[in-house]
């Protein structure tokens, strides 16, 4: 399989995925858009992923490349009804170029958070086998505030309402950072916008334990991140098979 990658940060990468995708012989082509990077002909590939990042989807005017990717993303989904996997930036913008809104929370969402699966999340395929109630980690300060028309909530919590969607049969948006790392604490934190972020969310000295928080969890979340990946690949399987082309 080939899978196409959009970043918007170089410490925002597929992550555990990157390793699990590799492990299983598929090819990766990661484009750093924030960098300059062109996107290209996306005819060939069978996933799109667009990972997170410390822009919003409304700051065309500071990141003018966010314009070519809303039109990839548009396509893809839209045109080529291909499997489509958006974590946090990447959700919001799925939301958005499908009629959404995204908007900015009251109060930013980091750290360790529960969310619940909505029954449409309980019976979805890329959710099968999770639990209803899921800990997470999150860190984020914008949301989906308006589903696009068509898009089904598969998972929520009090501080924020989608924590993940469904447009269509392939298109998915997950809020929460189920692709984490042991560094990833460590790496996002160099981000003036994200560390802000986190010491507004949790105050200084739970900040300073959120690395250790989150490796007690690795393990767990490691799990999980290959549960939903076979669950991706299974999806994506679907999405292929001869009565879907």
């Amino acid at each position: 399989m080939r899978i196409l990658v959009f970043q918007h940060v170089a410490v925002e990468h597929p992550g555990i995925f990157q390793e699990l995708w590799s492990e299983s012989g598929h090819s990766l082509e990661q484009v750093e858009l924030d960098e300059g990077d062109q996107i290209p002909d996306m005819s060939s590939y069978e996933l799109l992923v667009v990972m997170g990042g410390p822009m919003d989807v409304w700051q065309e005017d500071i990141h003018p490349w966010l314009v070519p990717e809303k039109a990839a993303i548009r396509r893809w989904v839209t045109e080529l009804k291909r499997p489509y996997l958006g974590i946090c930036l990447g959700h919001q913008l799925l939301a958005e170029v499908l009629g959404g809104k995204v908007a900015m929370m009251s109060r930013p969402e980091v750290g360790i958070a529960e969310i619940e699966l909505t029954e449409v999340g309980q019976c979805d395929a890329l959710l099968a086998g999770f639990s209803r109630r899921v800990e997470t980690f999150q860190w984020h300060g914008a949301e989906v505030s308006v589903l696009p028309q068509g898009a089904e909530i598969l998972a929520s919590n009090e501080a924020c309402a989608v924590q993940a969607m469904r447009w269509g049969s392939y298109a998915y948006g997950f809020q929460y950072h189920c692709e984490i790392l042991s560094t990833t604490v460590e790496d996002w934190e160099c981000i003036p916008v994200y560390k802000a972020s986190l010491i507004e969310a949790l105050g200084q000295a739970k900040a300073d334990m959120l690395k250790e928080t989150v490796a007690e969890r690795l393990p767990k979340f490691r799990r999980s991140a290959e549960l939903l990946n076979r669950n991706l690949l299974t999806v994506i399987e679907a999405a292929f098979e001869p009565a879907h082309k």
